[in-house]
């Protein structure tokens, strides 16, 4: 297993683990948070080389900072630290809101950095973009924290194509991070080709379609209790949604099997096969257990041909997927 480095963006870069690790559901959303799992895995993430860490405020809501801190005690130096803020709860989970205010950007940034433990965060991202508030506002705020040292690079989260340039113009932004998988991909059209023109990098969330790409959801009931994803506001996992995607899961692994490797290595092969000397792409799948993590880095170590890219095109096509990727896309920027 050997996982090289990639550079995201070009004005204002920053050199990652090509394969991240996305530390969320060890605190929430994904069933029961595992704080000792999930330190076990961070742990053996940068014994491997997996490096870019990916947290936010709003996940527990703040103890998934504080985990990710004190699993990087004494280890700092080697990791690219990522946060975001932006989607603003209370300790017991209320949702306030999406905030992109300047004052509320400096205070997040102030609390981020105690429950993290650091005096800098590597990449600092808004988490949603606050339709209330102009861009040029809190990207100017966001700034204020790079020019302070608080904060090494910025960027965007789930952001549209006029948002990014106007974000751009305003601060160098290292990387965008949206949804982007097999099952995900309705940013070629636009969002792309903006990252490619501007220099900016792509950092991928739920590379593996939050899990059904691995072959491990055969039916919501293989999901424990509370997990979100059994829930209506991801329909692609749920009822006739899953069924269908199940037998595009099935052709994955078809594919899979000729390559001598799983589904969900495949799958994070093919995102990682996206990036090029203009797109720097260092997708984050999230896992709290050692094995998968495991897995997941084997995908470093799949190579695909012109024809595996273009078998997996034909296996997967990107109007095939049944169901929206989230029940309510208010919140995302368009």
């Amino acid at each position: 297993m050997t996982i090289h480095k990639r550079t995201l963006g070009s004005t204002s870069s920053l050199d990652v683990s090509a394969l991240g690790l996305g530390c969320m559901g060890m605190s929430e959303f994904y069933g029961s948070p595992d704080e000792a799992s999930g330190l076990d895995t961070i742990h053996r993430a940068l014994d491997l080389g997996v490096t870019f860490l990916d947290t936010a405020d709003m996940y527990g809501p703040f103890i998934n900072e504080q985990l990710v801190g004190k699993a990087i005690a004494g280890r700092r130096d080697e990791v690219q630290l990522a946060t975001k803020f932006g989607n603003e709860r209370r300790a017991d989970g209320t949702r306030v809101g999406i905030n992109g205010r300047p004052e509320y950007v400096r205070a997040a940034c102030d609390a981020s950095l105690e429950r993290l433990g650091v005096d800098h965060i590597d990449l600092y991202y808004q988490h949603r973009v606050d339709k209330t508030v102009p861009i040029e506002e809190t990207v100017g705020a966001m700034a204020e924290l790079v020019a302070a040292g608080k904060v090494r690079r910025l960027g965007l989260s789930e952001a549209s194509a006029t948002t990014i340039r106007k974000a751009h113009a305003t601060h160098p932004i290292t990387a965008l991070q949206t949804e982007y998988s097999l099952f995900t991909r309705d940013l070629e059209d636009e969002i792309l080709p903006v990252l490619r023109e501007l220099g900016i990098g792509l950092v991928p969330y739920s590379p593996l379609g939050r899990g059904i790409l691995t072959g491990a959801i055969t039916s919501e009931s293989a999901l424990e209790e509370g997990d979100s994803r059994r829930t209506a506001y991801f329909p692609r996992l749920n009822g006739e949604g899953l069924k269908a995607n199940l037998e595009l899961v099935d052709r994955v692994r078809a594919i899979a099997d000729t390559k001598g490797c799983t589904p969900g290595q495949l799958a994070l092969a093919w995102v990682l096969a996206q990036g090029d000397d203009e797109l720097g792409v260092a997708p984050i799948p999230g896992t709290k257990r050692v094995k998968y993590l495991e897995e997941n880095v084997g995908a470093a170590d799949v190579e695909l041909t012109y024809d595996d890219l273009a078998a997996l095109d034909q296996a997967v096509p990107r109007d095939a997927v049944v169901g929206d990727r989230y029940g309510d896309l208010s919140s995302i920027d368009s």
